[in-house]
């Protein structure tokens, strides 16, 4: 981390964004199992976050992935989105799937953002705008999957000129040895990486 975290993570500066935390994904209607069981242990640690921000006056911004029933407008040029689009339960728009896990409610403060095309958050989206309208120079993200969206993420963000931070216990993928990987040679060149505790820590005052 650098010498001044604090200051990297000031509320009145940062966004913390939460990735396809939804049932469909990594809750109970799961279709991706391996993944949700990695993630069960970051959930309560992401909720504790949303808590921590929201009492921080840090914007929470929930980026969820959904897919229109006849698939108009969808993926098909990769596997993933040809497994998901044969999936017993789809993350169709107003779907119990589609849902944020309970443990990660929804507050009025909030914002929530679907896409229905790509692999990270900031591609056809409004994320950018809205985190420059925010005011925001530094993006904390958390969700799923290291192996795939939270790279899209922190890459993107890099790229329009963010600072990232990631908890690395709130964030997950699999197998355990790859996440490690990604942070050392990946996400480590790009982000600072932390604990939920760090940022804890430097959101209490604020709270």
């Amino acid at each position: 981390m650098p010498l001044d975290f604090d200051a990297l993570v000031r509320p009145v500066h940062t966004a913390l964004v939460t990735q396809e935390c939804q049932r469909g994904v990594i809750g109970d209607l799961s279709q991706l199992p391996e993944l949700a069981r990695a993630a069960a242990p970051a959930v309560p640690v992401i909720a504790g976050l949303v808590r921590a921000a929201r009492a921080a006056s840090v914007p929470v911004i929930h980026c969820t992935a959904i897919r229109r029933p006849d698939g108009l407008g969808a993926n098909r040029n990769a596997r993933i989105f040809r497994f998901m689009a044969r999936a017993p339960v789809q993350l169709h728009p107003g779907s119990r799937a589609a849902e944020l896990v309970p443990e990660i409610d929804v507050d009025e403060r909030d914002l929530v953002l679907p896409r229905l095309h790509g692999l990270s958050p900031f591609q056809g989206t409004e994320l950018d705008f809205i985190l420059r309208n925010l005011g925001v120079q530094t993006v904390v993200g958390v969700g799923v999957s290291v192996n795939v969206a939270i790279q899209n993420l922190a890459f993107d963000a890099v790229n329009a000129s963010y600072q990232v931070v990631i908890p690395t216990d709130a964030v997950a993928g699999f197998p355990a040895s790859h996440v490690e990987s990604v942070f050392a040679h990946s996400l480590g060149a790009v982000a600072t990486l932390c604990r939920a505790d760090d940022l804890l820590r430097a959101w209490k005052p604020h709270a």
